[in-house]
Parts: structure tokens; C-alpha cells; sequence
């Protein structure tokens, strides 16, 4: 790759950042009158969580209740709240080509293998581009010609799936899945892989090509696809509110399920006839939709539903599902979500530059108390930005930690000159009372009580601080606090990706400013010359051991300058009735991933 041209990687890699940030607005569902289909009768769900004894059920049926109901049933997601809500449903219709298990890409059968470099699928070709006067590439002609690497990736769709209408499935499907992408909101991961791709294109009735942008070398490059869509039923068809159609509301898919009906509150799926897996052991599936998190916990307990997902679930019935655990009523199955709460100081304020202020109040929040209290100690505590299940994250004794110890952080501030001086309790700089306001959102009851905590545990060394809680809309607006730094501690979340990434996050370049419109995701403003040069290698580099290395030196100093302390990854839940067996909860797969391996005892 030719050094002059890694800016135009860089800036790239830059204005993809963005949609790394935990958040999304729930969208309404609004479903049309639905007559049932003729055929086999699935047990109701909807009525069995009013009934006082558990339905009879045949063994090939399951019945799932959800927290909260999709806005559409595509395989396409507005934001990570859209994905989180519909993903288990969709996969079912739409299984992902590669489908992301514990941040590894795995083949489901939709592709006939994983593109890599080894197997030729994946494979660099040199092409002739123009530089302008600052030596990037140039859109339009120049009189500077150079010769750079392109990335290309091949997509070989396997020719026995069928459209549950009967319609062969082909790679045209996947064309005009990208086709549709260029001409309306497909949401942000599939906008991300556009801003990737100088083109996609078709091979033959099976293949379709991903051609990078030249000289781009990103680590995603293999999820460069488009899940298909039925041209067939959709090429003629109005457009322009596809999210919100009919088609997404009830859309023909090519899984091991189609959908059979769906009404307000509940939906029914019956097996694809059409899908070349043989398995029968799950013959359909019995949907209800209730936003009453109780509820749903007892019909698992009581027998009227077998299988529950639940997205943090509130502390106060994390002690009730350990209880029925230990009763034997259901089972818990718990993982670490990709989702990850952490605290950011802002560089810009003269009070949080003393590396010891930040390190003491790093070591007077009680991080463990959290995971007990608000996890119900399902959770775990972070140390580094790299979840602990990612390939790149360093090792714990080769990082700089900081365990909850008070007496430490009063030592600190005191070593500072931040004393109380008056016996009020409350310390002060400059002669003025050390109070730091801490921005969060509204509207999560975890969130809320984090920092709560964080605001109490402060308190015990003598620092004030102040909550702000703010609409998710008005926290991550260009125009807000996090991307204009007019904040001093500032408390969210991040989603963990298959691909450790972080460029956008701890880079010099990412740090939001005027010069390069208030984008990238630096909010805390860090800037340190060995971590940014760390980074840049790390997120540019196809080598796995050099990207090693560079994530493993980064997050050293990351942990040493501590411009955000991480606090805890969130815990996703399935619940389980006793009787369901082979379930496998994943951090990154929906819990649905192995549905068709289910048996009930």
C-alpha cells in the first residue's frame, strides 16, 4: 500500500465510527388486519400465558416470548435497538450468510464457504488511479497516475436454497438487496458496507463480487455481501417506505421458517417446505410479544411458554430467575452482551489532566458492587475497551487495573492538592468545590443507577458530582455535549463488533473538532502519540500477529492513561422451560441461532 495514500484509509475508516454507540429509537409496529392461514395449528401463545394450566403442546412445537415487538421482520436493521429486537425472528427467515457467533464469522450453508484469502475467495488485484495536488485518490481525472491494491471478494451462494413461495433463490437476490441499499436507508451496518465498496457485482446465477475501494484495506472486507431479498416479488414494487411495508412486516424468506401469521401482540411460524434441512425436530414456533418482563418470567416458570429472551433485565428479578433456577422451575442461560457500559473523562477539563485525578476516581468506584447489585452477578467487570471473548484482547496482568479501593484514591487527591478543607466532606480545587457534571441518557433504569452509584462511591472520597440525564436523541446529536466536548464525565454505552476496530475511537484523528466537522468518536479527546501510531496499525494492518501486537500495546496505554474507564459489559438472559434442551446462548448470535437442534424432553 503505498504511505501516501493511508490518509484516505484513515478518513474512511473515520466515517464509519459512529455506529458503534449503543442506542436506536424504538420504532411503532402497525400491523394491517391478518386472516389466518390454512394448515397446522400451532398452540397460541397469547392465550396460554392467560391460561391457568400449562396448553398441551406436540413435541415439534416451541413457544418464545419476547420483551418487545419488531417494527419488521427483515434481514436488514435500522440501528443496533432494531437488530436487538427482530434479529431472533429474521434469522429464522433470512439465516445470515455469515453469521456472527462469539465475534467469529461462521458459514450457516447460505454461502458455500467463508471467503478467505486461503481458499482464493479473497484476493488483491492492482489497479491505476488518480492522485490530486495532496497525493489521495481522485474521483476525476489528473495528470498523477499511480498503481494501487483493490480488494476483491468472492460470494459463492449456494444453489439449493428456495424462496418459501417456491421461487429458486439466486445471486440476483443479492444484487438487488445492494441495489436497493444505494437507493434507500437500509440502516447503518449495510450503509457501512456501501461506503466500503467501490462496486458489487454479479458473477454468475450463484456468485456475486465485492470490489473494496482502492487502497482501502479494511478488516470487515468479508462481510461485504448483501443478504438477499426476492427480487421476484419485490423489483416492482413502490420503494421508498420499504422499512415500513407490508413486505417487512410479513416478508417471504428462505430459512428452515416462514411466517404464517402475524397479528398485534404475537406471531405464528411454520417450517419452509422448500428448506433443504431435513431436521423435524422443531416443526413451528408460537410467538407472543409482552413488554412485561414479570410476566414473561412466570409463564416460563409456570409451563405456558418455553423459551424467553430478556436484554438486561431490571435487578429486582434478576434475584426472582435465580431463585426459580434454584427451584428448578427454569433454566438460566446467561451470557456477557456485546454491549458495554464505561465512564468517559473529558481531557479539556484542567481538572481531569493530572493523570492521578482520573486514576482516583477510577479506584473509588466500586465496580464489583455494581455487577452484584445491578447484574445480579451475572455480569463482569471490563478492564480494557476489547471485550475478553475478542481474539484481541491483552491479557490481564499486562494491564494497568484499578480495583476498587478508596483509601488509594484519597491518597491521590491529597497528592493532587484536591483537600477539603473546610470539614464539610466535599473537597475543593482552586478553592472552589470539586463538583463535575456527569451526562447519561434517559430512560434506562441500569443506566440511571450507575451512576447513582458512581455519584455515591465519589461522595465517600469527598468529589461531587452531578447527574444529567438526556434524551438518547439529544446525547448523541452532532450538535450535543459528547460530539462538541462541552461535557466534563459522560456515561454510555459501546457495541462490541466482530472486528475489534478502533480507530474512530482512540485515534488522534477521531477526536471530534471543527476542522473535521464534529465526527468521529475520540469524546474524551486523548491524543497520545505511541497509542495513535498503535492504533493506525492495528486497524489498517491484514496481518494477525502485527495487529496482535499494536492492539496489545495500545490497550497498555489506554489503560495506563485511562481517558475511560471501562465498568461492565450488560447481560443478555434465556430462560428456559426444563423440559426444552440444546439451547446455546451466544454474546453475538441471536439465541435462535440453533433453534432447529432443539428437543423437548
Amino acid at each position: 500500500m503505498k504511505k501516501s495514500l493511508l490518509f484516505s484509509i484513515l478518513l474512511w475508516v473515520l466515517l464509519l465510527g459512529a455506529c458503534q454507540i449503543e442506542g436506536g429509537v424504538e420504532r411503532t409496529v402497525t400491523l394491517p388486519p391478518t386472516p389466518t392461514v390454512a394448515g397446522a395449528q400451532l398452540p397460541d401463545a397469547t392465550e396460554a400465558l392467560v391460561a391457568t394450566e400449562p396448553p398441551v403442546v406436540s413435541a415439534g412445537s416451541v413457544r418464545i416470548g419476547l420483551a418487545a415487538e419488531p417494527a419488521d421482520l427483515l434481514p436488514y436493521h435500522i440501528d443496533s435497538a432494531d437488530e436487538r429486537v427482530s434479529a431472533s425472528l429474521a434469522e429464522l427467515l433470512f439465516p445470515s450468510p455469515l453469521l456472527l457467533m462469539g465475534y467469529t464469522y461462521t458459514n450457516t450453508g447460505v454461502l458455500e464457504r467463508v471467503p478467505s484469502f486461503e481458499n482464493g475467495d479473497v484476493a488483491f488485484t492492482e489497479v491505476e488511479v488518480y492522485l490530486d495536488s495532496l497525493g489521495l485518490i481522485s474521483p476525476t481525472p489528473t495528470e498523477t497516475i499511480t498503481t494501487v491494491e483493490q480488494i476483491n471478494v468472492t460470494f459463492r451462494w449456494n444453489p439449493d436454497l428456495v424462496w418459501s413461495d417456491g421461487t429458486p433463490l439466486t445471486a440476483e437476490d443479492s444484487l438487488f438487496a445492494y441495489e436497493l441499499a444505494r437507493q434507500i436507508n437500509l440502516g447503518q451496518e449495510t450503509n457501512d458496507k456501501l461506503a466500503l465498496l467501490e462496486r458489487y457485482e454479479l458473477v454468475d446465477p450463484y456468485t456475486t463480487r465485492a470490489v473494496l475501494k482502492p487502497d482501502f484495506v479494511d478488516p470487515a472486507y468479508a462481510s461485504t455481501y448483501f443478504t438477499p431479498l426476492p427480487r421476484h416479488l419485490l423489483a416492482d414494487q413502490p420503494l421508498d417506505d420499504f422499512m415500513m411495508s407490508e413486505f417487512a412486516l410479513k416478508p417471504v424468506g428462505y430459512g428452515p421458517f416462514m411466517l404464517e401469521r402475524r397479528e398485534p401482540g404475537s406471531a405464528r411460524l411454520a417450517r419452509n417446505p422448500f428448506y433443504p434441512e431435513a431436521n423435524e425436530s422443531i416443526t413451528g414456533i408460537s410467538v407472543v410479544f409482552r413488554d412485561n418482563v414479570d410476566l414473561l418470567r412466570t409463564s416460563v416458570a409456570g409451563g405456558s411458554l418455553d423459551v424467553v429472551a430478556l436484554n438486561q433485565p431490571p435487578p429486582e428479578l434478576l434475584t426472582a430467575l435465580r431463585a426459580d433456577a434454584e427451584a428448578g422451575l427454569l433454566m438460566v442461560d446467561a451470557v456477557n452482551s456485546p454491549i458495554w457500559e464505561h465512564f468517559d473523562f473529558n481531557l479539556d477539563v484542567a481538572a481531569l489532566q493530572d493523570i492521578r485525578v482520573r486514576r482516583a476516581i477510577a479506584h473509588a468506584i466500586n465496580r464489583e458492587a455494581m455487577n452484584a447489585t445491578l447484574l445480579g452477578g451475572y455480569g463482569r467487570v471490563l478492564e480494557s475497551w476489547i471485550v475478553p471473548e475478542h481474539w484481541a484482547a491483552a491479557p490481564l496482568d499486562q494491564l494497568t487495573r484499578y480495583p476498587f479501593n478508596p483509601d488509594l484514591a484519597r491518597q491521590l487527591l491529597d497528592e493532587v492538592g484536591i483537600v477539603d478543607t473546610d470539614g464539610d466532606g466535599l473537597r475543593e480545587v482552586a478553592g472552589q468545590p470539586f463538583i463535575l457534571n456527569l451526562i447519561t441518557t434517559q430512560g434506562s433504569p441500569l443506566r440511571v443507577a450507575t451512576a447513582e452509584q458512581i455519584r455515591d462511591d465519589l461522595a465517600g472520597v469527598g468529589l461531587g458530582i452531578s447527574v444529567q440525564e438526556l434524551p438518547t436523541t439529544t446525547l448523541y446529536s452532532p450538535e450535543g455535549q459528547l460530539f462538541r466536548r462541552t461535557f466534563d464525565l459522560a456515561l454510555f454505552a459501546w457495541i462490541a463488533g466482530p472486528d475489534p476496530r478502533g480507530w474512530e475511537r482512540w485515534s488522534c484523528a477521531g477526536v471530534p473538532n471543527e476542522s473535521n466537522g464534529w465526527t468521529g468518536n475520540n469524546f474524551s479527546g486523548w491524543c497520545f502519540f505511541e497509542a495513535d501510531r498503535a492504533i493506525r496499525v492495528a486497524t489498517t494492518s491484514l496481518d494477525r500477529q502485527e495487529r496482535l501486537a499494536a492492539y496489545l500495546k495500545q490497550q497498555q496505554l489506554f489503560t495506563q492513561e485511562l481517558p475511560v474507564l471501562p465498568l461492565f459489559q450488560r447481560v443478555d438472559l434465556v430462560l428456559a422451560n426444563p423440559t426444552i434442551l440444546g439451547i446455546e446462548a451466544d454474546p453475538t448470535a441471536p439465541f435462535t441461532w440453533n433453534l432447529l437442534t432443539w428437543t423437548r424432553q
